[in-house]
């Protein structure tokens, strides 16, 4: 609930701060190219305000404890860990974080290469051995090193600006149809572009979740190779098995995108994460 909460507050204060903003430029909407700017802001600035506040919002959403000073055997050997990894993979050390959960799980998060947020679940070191939680690191610093927080950033942008745009424009069109020349017909019309609008945000919105899920899926394969690059196939593949047979994530939103341990849905096309049989026969296959 406080993280259906916080998803709900935070988008909130983001459109509010556009259209506070588009205000005072002056845009007008009713016109197709400011309408395009309006789609723009929110669809592209939306993402990417999101994606400024990830690393902060996650720690609060999970309660995650970031390691600054190691307290024991443990969490220096995370620390040391993801400091090799990201030393050899070319980024900034992350952050290091624990959060309790009982699901094996772990994510990365953050802006930038150099600004960026690995943390993982106490479920996942109890559950698992040291070669295979090198290995999950080795995944999440993968997915830092390749950019992947910008890159879905920027395609979740892009398709919100499609969204935006597409549902206004055919809704304008069949409320300008309905209208007509009366009073009546433009109450009416109205009426029709505020439903249509709020229809087609939906469907549309069902198909732009498809196309971020597809390009989600082949970031986490490119992920498991940087992982087994850098912690060895075998470790990989062993890490892999091991959550094949654990419990769903639930981790939510752009912390599910980027876990090592996607959650279930009833179709592979709205999966951020590809099944961890195929997951696994492309590492052995490599």
């Amino acid at each position: 609930m406080k993280r259906v909460v916080l998803f709900l507050a935070t988008n909130l204060a983001i459109m509010l701060v556009l259209s506070v903003v588009l205000s005072l430029l002056g845009v007008d909407g009713r016109s197709t190219t400011g309408l395009l700017v309006i789609a723009l802001a929110f669809g592209m600035g939306g993402s990417f305000i999101s994606l400024l506040m990830s690393k902060k919002m996650a720690k609060w959403s999970t309660k995650a404890q970031v390691i600054t000073s190691p307290s024991n055997g443990m969490e220096k050997w995370l620390m040391d860990t993801v400091a090799s990894q990201a030393q050899r993979a070319g980024i900034g050390m992350p952050e290091v974080a624990v959060y309790h959960a009982d699901d094996m799980n772990a994510f990365a998060t953050g802006a930038s290469k150099n600004s960026s947020l690995v943390a993982v679940s106490t479920g996942l070191l109890n559950n698992m051995s040291k070669e295979e939680v090198e290995a999950v690191l080795a995944h999440e610093v993968s997915h830092i090193a390749n950019g992947d927080m910008v890159t879905l950033a920027l395609i979740q942008g892009v398709v919100n600006t499609f969204v935006i745009f597409f549902a206004r424009i055919i809704a304008g069109a069949i409320s300008s149809a309905l209208a007509g020349d009366d009073e009546e017909g433009e109450g009416l019309g109205m009426f029709a572009y505020m439903g249509v609008v709020f229809v087609l945000e939906m469907c549309l919105g069902v198909l732009a979740s498809i196309i971020v899920a597809y390009f989600s899926r082949i970031r986490e394969f490119k992920a498991d190779e940087g992982g087994a690059a850098l912690a060895g196939t075998n470790n990989m593949v062993g890490a892999l098995k091991r959550l094949s047979n654990s419990s769903p994530s639930h981790l939510q939103g752009e912390m599910q995108a980027f876990g090592i341990n996607g959650g279930k849905t009833f179709s592979e096309l709205f999966m951020s994460h590809p099944p961890m049989e195929k997951r696994i026969a492309a590492l052995q296959g490599r």
